[in-house]
């Protein structure tokens, strides 16, 4: 065996801890508990999953109907409220580079990681070169034989 968690023949691959459990063994984990009325810490050991997740998932299907993941993700942005100062600074300086834009924010009172910077202008198409009507590099090319 290669280390993988797998079963008999046909049976559904188990994720690894803390990996996204996919529909169908959702499904059957649930099913195990509302339609065979197994408890939900037994359908967790029958199928190699949390208690915990085990207990969500049945939750969610008896009050929406569904078992389908929720939509992961972290909160909204602190630099989108931002926005008009960043737009304003931009004008005042086109040709300002991301971290001269992070320090400038800085300068105001708002810092901010680079990173987060780099998001917001790649999110709204503000990066250095369209600010500058530069005309974007072209990725490298193979060279072929003809």
């Amino acid at each position: 065996m290669d280390g993988s968690k797998s079963g008999p023949a046909g049976a559904l691959r188990r994720p690894g801890r803390g990996r996204p459990v996919g529909e169908e063994l959702r499904i059957r984990a649930v099913a195990a508990v509302v339609e065979e009325g197994m408890s939900a810490s037994a359908a967790a050991r029958r199928f190699g999953l949390a208690v915990s997740s085990v207990c969500r998932w049945v939750q969610r299907f008896r009050e929406q109907g569904h078992v389908r993941r929720e939509r992961m993700g972290g909160s909204a942005s602190r630099i989108e409220p931002e926005r008009e100062r960043i737009l304003r600074i931009l004008e005042a300086r086109p040709a300002i580079s991301m971290y001269g834009l992070r320090d400038a924010l800085a300068a105001e009172g708002v810092p901010f990681h680079a990173a987060t910077v780099q998001n917001f202008l790649k999110r709204h198409g503000l990066d250095r070169a369209r600010r500058l009507g530069r005309p974007r590099r072209k990725p490298w090319k193979r060279w072929t034989e003809r």
